[in-house]
């Protein structure tokens, strides 16, 4: 929770999800076989916003400050009291850091692995299936009633009886660009923004006790307009540039990961080395011990490139479509897809079976946000 913040659109529903996963992690705490590190690669290791600038601090301690109102554990720290918690990093003088002690960590490819497991326990009870390499085509109405009454997909035709949730990433724009006629003209401005992770394979150059991320990560997460209509295209966009903030972790199987790029490269999947020699030298930066480590990108690394699903306001989009009533979206979660997750898919459940919202449904609606003639 150390870079979101209190009273915004996503601040609900980041509460919510974070609380959904730690019951998840007591459930499979309970199941044994190695638990919720095990399976889910699930710490509490806490987390720390970390600034090295007066400036920065200020920022901190305003921070630290709102969070504490809004019900968060979170404690202010100054460089020494830092440097006892994480020997390793270096603020200078001038640092310090927001510790959030009931931060959590999870490894992305073992939660996935897991809730994929657990759902093919159904398949048996004919309530699941996967189709994997076989894209969605189009939509199929019913002549009748216009209603859409399944999916065609390269090999099949997949039926729904209450709905169909198009969760499609940075993919979404130009699938329902496929999937809804023109007369629509529903344009979501989902777009790609790519990503660069480094993995540091048994990295024990320096030791981390915390989660870690710089206080300019948080202006990832800060929409620059304030306006309710989107346009299609943002000037952030036009230019391309490249953003590189120092996070870094450590997972449970002792590597190093260290991040985050992001930029507007289209659907490019290319490992960028220079924006990996960033990422190095940025970590450099606050960890002093990695200066003296001769970095080689070939050897004991993974490079994780990923497109983040980007909207202009900085919020997911998570609504049926106007006059298609069984079609609902779920995209636009940029850096916290894995973080919102849970809370997400409780919303969208809730949205098909017609219930309450855990959450507020309407800061991610489709009305008001997008231009588009819906019809009559």
């Amino acid at each position: 929770m150390s870079h979101r913040t209190p009273g915004t659109d996503t601040w609900e529903l980041a509460l919510r999800s974070k609380q959904l996963w730690e019951e998840l992690a007591t459930e499979v705490d309970g199941q044994g076989g190695g638990g919720a590190r095990e399976k889910l690669g699930w710490m509490r290791t806490g987390s720390l916003l970390v600034g090295r600038s007066s400036e920065e601090l200020g920022t901190l301690d305003e921070r630290t400050k709102a969070l504490s109102q809004a019900g968060i554990h979170a404690e202010f720290l100054s460089a020494s009291s830092l440097h006892a918690l994480e020997p390793a990093l270096s603020v200078g003088k001038d640092g310090g850091a927001m510790f959030l002690p009931q931060d959590c960590q999870i490894d992305a490819f073992q939660a996935v692995s897991l809730i994929e497991k657990t759902n093919n326990s159904y398949s048996s009870e004919g309530r699941y299936r996967e189709f994997y390499n076989d894209p969605a085509m189009s939509l199929i109405r019913s002549d009748v009633t216009g209603k859409v009454e399944a999916v065609q997909t390269s090999r099949n035709i997949l039926y729904g009886r209450k709905a169909f949730v198009i969760a499609s990433g940075a993919w979404t724009r130009s699938l329902l660009h496929s999937f809804v006629e023109p007369a629509l003209t529903l344009d979501i401005p989902v777009k790609p923004r790519k990503g660069h992770l480094l993995v540091l394979e048994k990295f024990d150059k320096v030791k981390l006790n915390h989660a870690l991320m710089e206080v300019g990560y948080v202006d990832h997460q800060i929409t620059k307009s304030n306006s309710t209509h989107i346009a299609s295209e943002s000037s952030e966009d036009e230019l391309g540039a490249l953003s590189v903030s120092m996070t870094a972790t450590l997972d449970t199987k002792g590597n190093l990961v260290l991040g985050s790029s992001r930029e507007f490269k289209g659907f490019s999947r290319e490992v960028d080395r220079s924006v990996v020699q960033c990422i190095w030298e940025r970590a450099g930066e606050f960890f002093p011990a990695m200066k003296n480590v001769s970095f080689d990108i070939d050897q004991n690394t993974q490079i994780r490139i990923g497109h983040r699903p980007y909207m202009p306001d900085g919020k997911p989009v998570i609504d049926f479509i106007p006059n298609l009533s069984n079609i609902l979206i779920a995209t636009g979660h940029e850096g916290s897809g894995l973080t919102l997750a849970l809370g997400t898919a409780e919303m969208v459940t809730d949205m098909i079976l017609g219930n309450p919202g855990k959450v507020s449904y309407s800061p991610f609606s489709i009305k008001r946000r997008f231009s588009g003639n819906f019809g009559k």
